[in-house]
């Protein structure tokens, strides 16, 4: 077998030597080294990375104090199983504390098995005060997911198609529609679990007074609230966490993704009445905050804080937000700009296919979302001259769609006489 050049990547042949599954659609780059908010893929080529490892990357690439981290803990131990302590877990659970005001955490891997823990916690608590099959609410556009306890509170036909039966003990409201949660509640219901932002849902803000009101319904009601930060967290959208933005108070939070800056870590955090919901042998993991991860963790959060991080996104995410305001005011192809801090969309008039190609041969990266969305989720370290290539790029692109457009009116005019 031949062995690749350092730095290089053997690409399948056509018509076979593909071992993997083929459940991604994937872009055809292969990418093999980063620096800060740029990735070079195996033919040398450069980009700048605004998908960021699809918000996972909130450091970059090869980030000093990450990479040292990473390093220095590998050499001396890397998993041990939650068999034994890990010292470090309680110091990533300290930090997180202080950052969210919540009480008591549970590492796990990825957004999903948070979001896992997180029902289980639920309907345990549920069945605690005699809820014989707690429900749990979540909202249309929503995205928690995709195990079947978690694909089950997205409640989205594309994503849950083939794979029915899902677990029952969810049910979805309308979004932004305050007054279907209050007639929506049952003796059943146990929580409502929501996005501040929904991401994969197409960069969807609340509306004013919306999760006010959600939050308001669930002390009236007694309901836990459970809010996913898996996307939006570790100051992604100008503040730690979003619903610190919002004023909301969960009982419930989700976060992974950029918790690693790009390790796979999850976690749950509750508040401290919740602690004993879940007792000893009621819920696991086996690589779940083990010393490797929690290493990542606690100097990706050491960095966010030491950087300056949180107050970056919010600023330079300002100023990117106003070159997409601009480009939308020269664009036709270009009919809205979703978002906040450095967690920003755009919405197109056609499917975002076309015009993430377009980026990429550009040398810039995007990721789709619904409703014809493309998101920006750069690293949090990028700076303003990355935020104007990225601007320059993309009106670029831009005036391809804008064509696109004008053809496809002209000929649906031709069509229609």
């Amino acid at each position: 077998m031949s062995v690749p050049e350092a730095g290089k990547e053997e690409r399948p042949q056509a018509g076979g030597g593909d071992h993997l599954l083929p459940v991604y659609n994937r872009a055809p780059v292969a990418l093999v080294r980063g620096e800060g908010a740029y990735v070079w893929d195996d033919e040398g080529r450069r980009y700048l990375d605004f998908a960021g490892g699809i918000a996972a990357s909130v450091l970059g690439h090869a980030h000093p104090a990450l990479v040292s981290a990473v390093a220095d803990q590998a050499a001396r131990l890397i998993h041990v199983s939650n068999l034994y302590e890990i010292p470090l877990q309680r110091r990533v659970a300290e930090r997180l504390a202080e950052l969210t005001g919540l009480d008591r955490f549970f590492f796990c891997n990825s957004g999903t098995e948070a979001t896992e823990a997180a029902i289980k916690l639920a309907r345990r608590w549920g069945h605690q005060r005699g809820v014989a099959e707690p429900e749990i609410l979540t909202f249309e556009g929503c995205f928690h997911g995709r195990t079947l306890g978690s694909l089950a509170a997205t409640g989205n036909p594309h994503y849950a198609e083939g794979f029915e039966p899902l677990p029952a003990g969810f049910r979805q409201l309308p979004w932004n529609e305050a007054g279907a949660l209050a007639g929506a509640v049952t003796p059943s219901t146990v929580a409502v679990l929501l996005e501040v932002i929904q991401g994969e849902g197409g960069l969807r803000e609340a509306a004013p007074g919306f999760l006010e009101a959600v939050q308001a319904v669930c002390r009236s009601e007694g309901l836990l609230l459970m809010v996913d930060e898996v996307q939006t967290g570790m100051g992604r959208t100008g503040s730690w966490f979003a619903y610190q933005a919002a004023g909301l108070e969960p009982d419930v939070v989700t976060l992974a993704k950029g918790l690693a800056g790009g390790v796979p870590v999850g976690a749950m955090g509750v508040r401290e009445e919740l602690a004993g919901v879940l007792a000893p042998g009621s819920h696991g993991s086996t690589f779940g905050g083990n010393p490797l991860a929690m290493a990542a963790a606690l100097a990706t959060l050491e960095a966010i804080a030491g950087q300056g991080l949180v107050e970056r996104a919010r600023e330079v995410g300002a100023r990117l937000r106003e070159g997409l305001e601009a480009l939308a005011a020269r664009h036709p192809s270009l009919l809205e700009v979703r978002g906040r801090g450095l967690m920003l969309g755009i919405r197109l008039a056609e499917p975002p296919a076309a015009l993430i190609a377009a980026l990429r041969e550009r040398g810039l990266l995007a990721v789709a979302a619904a409703e014809n969305v493309v998101r920006f989720l750069p690293p949090l370290v990028i700076g303003q001259s990355e935020v104007e290539a990225a601007l320059a790029i993309l009106e670029e692109a831009l005036a391809e769609a804008d064509g696109r457009l004008a053809a496809s009116r002209a000929a649906a005019a031709e069509a229609g006489r």
